[in-house]
């Protein structure tokens, strides 16, 4: 498997979360040449429930788009029908502890440089979905998990490694309805990984501090429409609702118990210069280092949005689009990443921890792992990152692409040395 080639198709291909059609017609592709025991559909994510999923109109644009650039038809459309979530099972030859391993899918509603200096412009493999692009390393991540299954293809490790193909990490909404199906029913370990984060190319840190947890919260504003100047008295304006809560969220008080951030990222409204305006649309999150005070400061914004709505007379609808929680890592994982990156010939480029700074829907199901008695950690592999995530420069060194598959297999063979010996 070319791993440099299959990461730049990847690239070229971005797909938004819940639209990974492609993506995942590419993974199970590959899936289908290994020893692996695949679901998708229900048994891998259960679609129900899912808030602000996708309409029918846009699964098929991105469904077409897909069969256009030569994916299966078939399994692009029972994607399509019946989400983009892939697990995969690969049973080692020995008894040993059941991995689940997350490779998260999506893409970002970002509009990619197309600039000389952007290494995938340069090369041929920047997005071909204008507003659309892999600002987060995920399609490194795909290209990860598929390499690392065709590595372990040979079942010569102990135990079980869960593959999990995820999608809709951004926004906090995938691992949910990954959660909802059973994903990591029967796990004893899991693993997280990602490629950036600030850290220095091929340099791996074993684990993370500083996730926050997060929800995601979409208001919308219902008013009454009238005339601006002729009967400004009849009217309820939404958006001015709106333009007071976003004010209001931005004026929370900081939390002394834990780190916390809130941020409104959108703001519509519709209407003409001289209607009062009757609907106005925001969407907004909290984020907090701290479980408990991230709902805490979800039910403050919540309050914020019912008073800005009471005080013009319109009505306000709140739906949470999302979210993830907070993450404690494992040492007895953290030990084993190390001796992993160590056995892999990177034990001067091995950290401990990295401060995150961010959140992911991972957590949740390290938390589900955690709850059940199993171990979990988070580990990142440094991508030399030129431009900050989320930003229209971002791009990885692919030099840690390998690194994060060799640490991986390390990981999984590691065990059986250990339990050899023991």
């Amino acid at each position: 498997m070319d791993l440099v080639a299959l990461r730049r198709d990847v690239h070229a291909h971005p797909e938004p979360a819940f639209c990974e059609v492609r993506t995942a017609a590419t993974v199970l592709a590959h899936l289908r040449e290994l020893p692996v025991e695949v679901r998708t559909g229900v048994a891998a994510m259960r679609r129900e429930g899912v808030p602000a999923y996708p309409d029918e109109a846009t699964l098929q644009d991105f469904a077409d788009r897909a069969v256009a650039s030569g994916a299966d038809a078939a399994d692009v459309r029972r994607f399509a029908t019946e989400g983009t979530a892939i697990v995969a099972d690969l049973a080692g030859r020995r008894p040993g502890p059941v991995w689940a391993l997350r490779f998260d899918m999506d893409a970002l509603p970002v509009t990619e440089a197309d600039d000389p200096a952007h290494a995938p412009a340069a090369n041929g493999f920047r997005s071909r979905y204008e507003g659309l692009m892999h600002a987060c390393g995920h399609d490194g991540h795909v290209a990860i998990g598929l390499a690392l299954a065709r590595r372990l293809a040979d079942r010569d490790f102990p135990g079980t490694v869960r593959f999990l193909f995820q999608p809709a990490e951004e926004g906090g909404r995938g691992a949910r309805a990954m959660l909802a199906a059973d994903a990591v029913a029967g796990v004893d370990r899991f693993l997280a990984v990602h490629l950036g984060l600030d850290l220095p190319a091929t340099t791996v840190a074993a684990g993370i501090t500083g996730i926050f947890a997060t929800t995601k919260m979409r208001a919308r504003f219902t008013g009454v429409a009238s005339h601006a100047a002729a009967a400004p008295e009849d009217g309820r304006n939404a958006l001015l609702a709106a333009a007071t809560a976003v004010l209001g969220i931005h004026g929370l008080p900081r939390f002394s118990a834990a780190d916390t951030r809130v941020n409104v990222g959108t703001l519509h409204a519709g209407g003409n210069v001289n209607i009062v305006p009757a609907v106005a649309e925001l969407t907004c999150e909290a984020r907090s280092k701290d479980g408990a005070v991230n709902a805490d400061l979800t039910e403050r914004i919540k309050q914020v949005l019912c008073g800005a709505a009471q005080a013009q007379g319109v009505a306000v609808e709140i739906e949470e689009t999302g979210g993830s929680t907070s993450l404690n890592c494992d040492d007895e994982l953290l030990d084993a990443v190390l001796a992993a990156a160590a056995a892999s010939g990177l034990g001067e480029r091995a950290v401990r921890t990295h401060e995150m700074g961010g959140s992911d829907d991972a957590s949740l199901f390290a938390e589900a792992v955690q709850r059940a008695g199993g171990l979990a950690t988070y580990t990142v592999v440094g991508g030399g990152n030129p431009a900050p995530h989320h930003n229209p420069y971002f791009d990885v060194d692919e030099a840690a692409l390998p690194v994060a598959v060799d640490v991986l297999e390390a990981l999984v063979r590691q065990i059986t040395r250990t339990d050899d010996n023991t």
